[in-house]
């Protein structure tokens, strides 16, 4: 199996419902992203993917995001925006697109860093 991991970022807001303490109030965090995808095989050019192609859907996803107040974006309306749960909506967007794309890859995980020793992992089992 062969594996490739590639980072974004995006600076973004929110609160945490249901959160006793310093985070119920609104605050933001530059977030960083790694997404980690694996083939069972490489392309006819040694690849797993272009690291340029997979930079490409990462940043497509995190756009929404980048800037944003998330606690009014319609999915984090009814979800927590906590880090578990914005590593689990990339995930989610992001294996849409491979599905669609590139049918061979598996979206191994996503890890959503919201400070330098803080992160949320999300990987499918």
């Amino acid at each position: 199996m062969f594996e490739i991991m590639i980072g974004g970022d995006f600076a973004a807001a929110h609160k945490l419902r249901n959160y006793k303490g310093k985070c119920e109030a609104l605050h933001g965090h530059n977030y960083k992203v790694w997404i980690k995808v694996s083939a069972p095989r490489l392309d006819k050019r040694g690849l797993v993917v272009d690291f340029k192609d997979l930079k490409q859907i990462l940043k497509s996803v995190i756009l929404e995001l980048d800037h944003a107040y998330l606690n009014e974006l319609t999915f984090f309306k009814k979800h927590n925006p906590t880090s578990e749960v914005i590593a689990k909506y990339i995930f989610d967007k992001i294996a849409g697109q491979l599905k669609k794309t590139y049918p061979h890859l598996t979206l191994a995980e996503v890890e959503v860093w919201e400070t330098d020793k803080a992160c949320a992992i999300y990987r499918k089992r």
